[in-house]
Parts: C-alpha cells; sequence; structure tokens
C-alpha cells in the first residue's frame, strides 16, 4: 500500500485493512469522500473471514486543498497498488466502488482485467448532465473550489467525513478519468453488480445507463436502492448491498473461502 497517515488526517477518515481467506475485495470511496463511507462494508467483509482493503485516495481526509493538488492518477495509483497487494495474498480479488470510486473499481478492471474477478458498484459516477460541470475546465483556473457535495444520506446521524468544498481542479481531473473510462468501457468483462439508488441528489441516471450499455459483461445486475441518497453504502440499504454482494460474489466467483 503506498498511503500513509498523514498528521492532518481527519478522524474517522483513516483507510482499513484486514487479512483474512483467498477472496480478497477492495472497496473505493468517492471523490472528496473519505474510507469512512466503506469500512463498515469492510469490517462485514471481514467478519466473513475474507481479506479487505480499504484505502484512502491521495488528497482525501485531509483537507479540500491537499485535494486540489492531486490528479486523477494519484487516486488511480492508490488503488492500483491495493489490487497488486491482494492479488499476492488471494486466489479472487473483487474490486467495489462508490461513486468517484466506482470510476476507478471500473478502471481496474479495463487495465487489468486479469487480476479482477468481479465489480460492484454502488451509484458508479461516469458522467453528469449537470450544465455548470461542463464549465469546471474553465472554472478551474478562476476560482478554486464549488460548494460540497458529501453527506447525501438519508438515514440520520451518518458521516462519510468528507469536505464541504469541492475542489474544481482534482474535479477537472476527474472529468478526464471519467472521459477515459468511458471510452474504454467495452474492456470489462467481468460479472457486473450495480445498486442504484432511486433518490440520488449527487448524480444523474446517466452515468449507470452508460456503463450497463457500454460493458461487455456476460452478467450484470441492477439493484434498486429504494430507501438511500447517493452515500448508500453508509446508508438504509446498507445491508442490503452487503448481503447482495455476498450473494452475487458466491454466484459469479466461487463460493466462501475454504
Amino acid at each position: 500500500m503506498t498511503s500513509t497517515t498523514s498528521p492532518t488526517l481527519v478522524p474517522g477518515a483513516e483507510p482499513f485493512s484486514a487479512d483474512g481467506g483467498r477472496t480478497g475485495f477492495l472497496l473505493s470511496h468517492g471523490f472528496t469522500g473519505s474510507p469512512a463511507s466503506m469500512t463498515p462494508w469492510g469490517k462485514h467483509l471481514a467478519g466473513l473471514g475474507h481479506t479487505v482493503r480499504v484505502p484512502r485516495l491521495p488528497g482525501h481526509g485531509t483537507t479540500w486543498k491537499d485535494m486540489n493538488k492531486t490528479r486523477w492518477d494519484d487516486w488511480y495509483g492508490e488503488v492500483d497498488a491495493a489490487l497488486t497487494d491482494l492479488r499476492a495474498c488471494c486466489d479472487h480479488v473483487v474490486v467495489a466502488g462508490l461513486s468517484m470510486g466506482g470510476c476507478l473499481a471500473l478502471r481496474l478492471a479495463e487495465q487489468r482485467s486479469a487480476d479482477v474477478d468481479a465489480v460492484v458498484l454502488v451509484n458508479p459516477a461516469v458522467n453528469v448532465a449537470r450544465f455548470d460541470i461542463k464549465l469546471v475546465p474553465v472554472l478551474q483556473w478562476l476560482v478554486p473550489a464549488m460548494p460540497g457535495i458529501g453527506n447525501d444520506i438519508k438515514l440520520p446521524g451518518q458521516d462519510e467525513v468528507g469536505y464541504d468544498k469541492t475542489p474544481l481542479r482534482a474535479l477537472a481531473s476527474q472529468l478526464k478519468m471519467w472521459k477515459a473510462t468511458r471510452a474504454d468501457l467495452a474492456a470489462v468483462t467481468q460479472p457486473l453488480l450495480v445498486f442504484k439508488s432511486d433518490d440520488d441528489h449527487v448524480l444523474d441516471p446517466s452515468s449507470v445507463e452508460l456503463i450497463r450499455a457500454g460493458v461487455s459483461s456476460k452478467v450484470s445486475e441492477l439493484v434498486p436502492l429504494h430507501e438511500s441518497y447517493h452515500v448508500a453504502t453508509i446508508d438504509n440499504d446498507a445491508q442490503l448491498i452487503f448481503d447482495r454482494t455476498a450473494t452475487f460474489v458466491a454466484e459469479h466467483v466461487g463460493t466462501p473461502d475454504d
């Protein structure tokens, strides 16, 4: 793993890691979020005996100004290193991601197909129809940040430990990652499980539509989430995500570790 704990790390944003059986899970959080959105899922999987990595993406969990110094290849480099770590100790690896983490998971499946056995996405982000987002490549040179998009959660009392501002240079880089990932979606052949919230105040439906139309996966399942907003991994449908993922992996990757 390449990330280290920063002196300015916000409490709750720490990465999570657990060593277990020969089936590994790589869980990636979203843009301006932190491992806090994925760690409960990771702990659930670890409790089932699996090996788990929940990395903290560079520039996250500290300050939005730190994040504005990072680019998408930094975030991809972190999950790429985590995948290499898991492949060294696991027979099978499932990559999963929330929002931008879903884009990173897809990119891993595209670039390292032999190392990824299945893909699980929760409200994945590879596109957005908002007009102001189209202006970001120019706006990034005029203002450093826009209002934040974090904590879109229906369940009271939950916190993804994210930023209250959206760093625009980092966002402009994310748009480039989206474009690159969309262009290579046909390279995704692994079994695909997608969770999509009915009520999502961060993303419109276009990302899920583009992904499902673009991949080459013979198995592609869509599960609607009726009681959660964007950060569904720590919302009302979290247990549904956990349970359905376990069933999907058992059916399409293999039985639980012997």
